[in-house]
């Protein structure tokens, strides 16, 4: 067990998950961040300190629900408050982002001395996949693993990722929840299809784990989920071809979208940036798109 205290602020990284074919299994924590502010309350209940959306509370109430039953303590009462710049239903870990936020914040105000890899397990269940939650927890490119029996969580290989890389989203102004989006999936596949795309996946990540960045060219094509997530954004398509052609190494849907994101140098990050707007604008799509790097530390409690 560990100090308990009475408030505490946690800042979780966004992500970026599957990374191309490495589906529920690759994820990849970015230089963007959410910051949950978790302080004792009387009561059993968990109350926001300002307004926010009925899914926001929503996972928070089931997140502290898991909490309490998982630490075998009583429910206890806390207030909480969500800021930062990671957009919601946009393919960039927010919901890790609020979940890893109240899981360690109720950690430390109650002194259960919880380690990461426990923090990740837990996210898991709530997740119901561990790519959004290792990279957010844990930080850098995150290689999770899962019994397959059970679903449940396992480990992490993790691997730094230097500051030479830059990742350029882009962001439609549609939101699309993962839910939604995991409902355009098929129940099965072609035998060869997912052939494909695990010999994407594994090459994908040798060459990111060797530090052999020129080998990332292309490395991302998927075709178990991207093929049938893909057409429902306007633009997304065209954005992620738009970065590789103006030079980026490769291109995905970052988690089940609606954010693109295409990999390289820092050098070209400016004219990738202008090639992916344009290429949503000419969809005539509205888009924000940021320039951002790898995040190494993960989660960070303030």
């Amino acid at each position: 067990m560990s100090t308990a205290r009475d408030t505490v602020t946690v800042r979780v990284p966004g992500s970026t998950s599957n990374c191309g074919a490495g589906f529920d299994t690759l994820g990849l924590a970015l230089s963007v961040y959410n910051r949950v502010t978790v302080t004792r309350a009387a009561g059993v209940t968990a109350q926001p300190e300002h307004p926010s959306d009925g899914r926001a509370q929503e996972m928070v109430a089931e997140t502290a629900a898991l909490f309490f039953q998982t630490a075998d303590l009583e429910p206890a009462g806390f207030r909480y408050r969500i800021e930062g710049d990671v957009p919601a239903a946009r393919g960039l870990g927010s919901s890790v982002t609020v979940i890893a936020g109240v899981l360690a914040g109720l950690d430390a105000l109650h002194g259960t001395g919880w380690s990461r890899h426990q923090l990740v397990a837990v996210a898991t269940t709530l997740e119901g996949h561990p790519d959004n939650a290792s990279a957010g927890i844990l930080g850098g490119f995150c290689v999770s693993r899962c019994d397959p029996a059970s679903g449940a969580y396992i480990d992490t290989v993790r691997i730094a990722v230097p500051a030479e890389l830059a990742f350029v989203v882009a962001s439609p102004s549609t939101e699309l929840l993962t839910k939604e989006s995991r409902g355009v999936l098929p129940a099965t596949l072609p035998y060869f299809d997912a052939v494909k795309s695990i010999n994407s996946a594994a090459y994908f990540t040798a060459a990111l784990a060797t530090g052999d960045f020129e080998k990332l060219r292309h490395a991302a094509g998927d075709f178990m989920h991207e093929p049938y997530r893909l057409p429902k954004i306007p633009g997304a398509r065209e954005a992620i071809a738009a970065g590789v052609a103006a030079g980026a190494y490769t291109g995905w849907l970052s988690g089940s979208g609606s954010s693109v994101l295409c990999v390289c140098t820092q050098v070209q990050a400016a004219k990738i940036q202008a090639a992916m707007q344009a290429a949503f604008a000419g969809k005539s799509v509205a888009s924000e798109a940021r320039v951002l790097s790898a995040d190494n530390n993960g989660l960070r409690l303030d």
